[in-house]
């Protein structure tokens, strides 16, 4: 009956494996209890399921232990706890992998895998990828890797290695039969097929595929990015993510080139200041210092009679890449757009801020509807419905602007 169920929970049938287990209460149909639950999308249920198990199982079993970790790690991935011990679940890994438990083993990484894409930590991702040989992998398993290397690929604005990895990762979906994995694979091609930004140049606006965003970063045009927060052209990059004024600055001259921008609307976009004294004057001429110090070696910042403008090194053009869809709290919505339940916490840890800027950001959201909470205390959540249009963090990632 064990294996009888532990091979229903692996063709994606979470029902036929509690009705083999579902009156046992030794510490393997525990275990499946817990994955069977979690399946069904009973979060809390599977935790307490798998942790009676891990007690359940003896000090010899050191492989079931290990299995009930992982499966806990992935609940934990799924319910976005991303303050779960990421040290319990290395262990595991290590102790399938002594064991020779190696498909098990490989799960756990892609687990790892998946947390680092999450939190952002994109090359710590690819660096943990590096190990895992998905060749003799089953079919859901293969189509997971896919998935996560489909994610690496759509962060780093790799369109072409985002398709083929979606491809295989949708046959192999396919073959294993499981409607949630299938489910995922063709969420994942929605959102490659929806506009991943929005560019502005010389007053006109368009929507970019994901495919166009990569051609345009390595055309050498100079790309004010406002969804990393960055001047860019092709391999040079100035990052502005923790000064948001001379990123305003940055934007507002990108937004006007060729042509420059009057000094009260630069102390209006940069200060958010509705009557410029002299003391704005000053500021403003101080802090265009400061952004011509940092641009010198993509551009320069020219004063004219009326402001300043931006002035490219070289015949290139100056274009602006923005969100889909601009809020106030854009980094928040793109995070809530997955679909999952987040907790303040976990969003803090994904984006890298204080867990009191989400709080602000999530109330401000809350009072206009897009986003709506569940539970109390620490087991309150935020979910948003889908925003048409907007791109998620796998596409073009952002932390929160300071200020």
């Amino acid at each position: 009956m064990i294996n009888a169920a532990g091979k229903a929970l692996a063709a994606g049938d979470p029902l036929d494996a509690l009705n083999r287990v579902a009156l046992r209460d030794d510490a393997p149909a525990l275990a499946l209890r817990g994955i069977a639950m979690a399946q069904l999308g009973d979060l809390v249920r599977a935790k307490a399921l798998l942790r009676r198990a891990v007690r359940g199982f003896g000090p010899t079993e050191a492989v079931a232990r290990a299995r009930c970790r992982v499966a806990e790690a992935e609940i934990a991935l799924v319910s976005r706890d991303l303050g779960w011990p990421m040290n319990a679940l290395e262990a595991a890994r290590a102790t399938l992998e002594d064991h020779g438990d190696w498909m098990n083993a490989a799960h756990a990484q892609q687990l790892q895998v998946r947390r680092f894409l999450l939190t952002g930590h994109i090359a710590e991702a690819e660096r943990a990828l590096k190990g895992l040989d998905p060749s003799g992998f089953p079919p859901a398993l293969r189509a997971a890797h896919e998935l996560v290397v489909a994610g690496i690929a759509l962060r780093r604005l790799r369109a072409k290695t985002v398709r083929i990895a979606l491809a295989r990762a949708e046959r192999a979906a396919r073959l294993s039969a499981i409607p949630t994995l299938v489910a995922e694979v063709e969420g994942a091609l929605l959102v490659l097929n929806s506009p991943a930004a929005r560019l502005m140049a010389q007053g006109e606006e368009r929507h970019l595929m994901l495919d166009e965003v990569e051609v345009l970063l390595a055309s050498g045009a100079l790309v004010v990015d406002a969804c990393r927060h960055a001047v860019r052209r092709a391999d040079t990059m100035i990052p502005l993510a923790s000064r948001p004024v001379l990123f305003a600055l940055a934007r507002a001259l990108g937004e006007a080139w060729p042509r420059d921008v009057p000094r009260f609307a630069l102390i209006a976009r940069a200060f958010r200041a509705q009557i410029a004294d002299e003391s704005h004057r000053a500021r403003l001429r101080v802090e265009v210092g400061r952004l011509r110090r940092l641009l010198r070696p993509l551009a320069d910042v020219i004063a004219t009679k009326q402001g300043f403008a931006l002035a490219p090194r070289g015949k290139v053009e100056v274009v602006v890449l923005t969100r889909p869809v601009e809020e106030p709290h854009a980094a928040v919505l793109a995070m809530l757009a997955d679909g999952e339940a987040w907790s303040s916490s976990s969003l803090a840890l994904a984006l890298g801020v204080s867990q009191r800027t989400i709080q602000r950001a999530l109330d401000s959201l809350a009072a206009t509807g897009k986003v709506q909470s569940f539970g109390r205390g620490r087991a309150r959540r935020w979910t948003s419905p889908s925003v048409p249009g907007f791109s998620t963090t796998l596409l073009l990632p952002a932390p929160l602007p300071s200020g």
